[in-house]
């Protein structure tokens, strides 16, 4: 009875520990923990400048193993900025390793 009870007890906690494990290997890497060899500076749109909007916009690039963007995921920011955001990280070159993903923060400032 009581191997039973040790092995149900062990089962739970491996699955509620699961998850945790399953959204550390989701995560991007912190901002500058892949090191960036070409910044191509986003253009920032006309209607933001006729608006005078600023701000903050997050994307995570998914980096290749040869260091080139493979893709762009909006996290957050104003929808004006955000595109232009994605256009000018696609552009970005890291140095080569592992499959990564990277957190990238863009400021715009009117």
């Amino acid at each position: 009875m009581k191997s039973v009870l040790a092995l149900v007890v062990i089962v739970a906690l491996s699955y509620s520990l699961m998850p945790s494990i399953a959204a550390q290997s989701q995560q991007p890497s912190p901002e500058g923990r892949r090191r960036v060899v070409l910044k191509v500076t986003p253009e920032y749109p006309e209607a933001a400048k006729r608006l005078k909007l600023g701000g903050t916009v997050k994307v995570i690039a998914v980096v290749g193993t040869d260091g080139k963007v493979k893709k762009v995921e909006p996290v957050g920011g104003s929808p004006l900025l955000m595109q232009a955001a994605e256009i000018a990280v696609a552009q970005w070159k890291y140095v080569p390793g592992g499959e990564s993903q990277e957190s990238v923060e863009l400021h715009f400032n009117p």
